[in-house]
């Protein structure tokens, strides 16, 4: 698995788009394939119409940002995620995860926001703030933070709860007036899910 992380560094832009689902890492490999499509265009299609100097000039770009791509990813290469909270982000996760129990949502949310700019990779945490967000009927919130977690390597072991969650958002969308569910998501992953990650890693 940790080869395989490492692959992505052939591709500029790839090691924060696979890894992350960064938008960022999605521009740079998608600048870079048009650069290197414009290269073998024109040096094995279009090769009468463009002059020498020109092709050239379009390989040594492709070059650079192939170049200048592979060392920004080696010096910033996305950790793995982390195997657990620190003691602190595990004090804030249970103090919004007590703030939801009780329904104050203005306190679970705040708190879950704080623990999130600490450790964007917190799935557990991204999970319960889709959640919040439903409960509270800010639907388009809550689906933009579950596809998020759903694209995210912290998102592998929540994906039955995220789809769960995403039906309940659609039911609850639906019904007009009607308000969400009391219903309480389980914050502990599926025994199924939880095996299959323990096997990948």
């Amino acid at each position: 698995m940790r080869a395989a992380r490492y692959l992505t560094l052939l591709w500029p832009g790839l090691p924060w788009l696979w890894l992350r689902g960064s938008l960022p890492g999605l521009v740079v490999a998608v600048g870079f394939a048009l650069t290197l499509d414009v290269a073998v265009l024109t040096t094995w299609i279009w090769s009468d119409l463009i002059e020498l100097p020109a092709r050239l000039a379009v390989w040594v770009a492709t070059a650079v940002i192939w170049g200048l791509a592979t060392a920004s990813a080696l010096s910033a290469f996305p950790p793995p995620l982390a195997a657990g909270r620190d003691a602190e982000s595990d004090t804030l996760y249970v103090k919004a995860r007590n703030a939801y129990l009780a329904h104050d949502w203005l306190t679970a949310e705040a708190t879950l926001r704080t623990l999130l700019q600490r450790d964007s990779t917190d799935g557990e945490a991204q999970l319960l703030l889709g959640t919040l967000l439903r409960r509270v009927g800010r639907f388009d919130e809550a689906r933009a933070a579950l596809d998020q977690l759903s694209h995210a390597d912290s998102g592998r072991l929540w994906q039955s709860a995220i789809v769960r969650e995403l039906a309940r958002i659609d039911a609850d969308s639906r019904a007009s007036g009607d308000t969400p569910g009391p219903a309480i998501l389980s914050l502990q992953p599926p025994a199924d899910d939880a095996g299959r990650h323990t096997a990948a890693a």
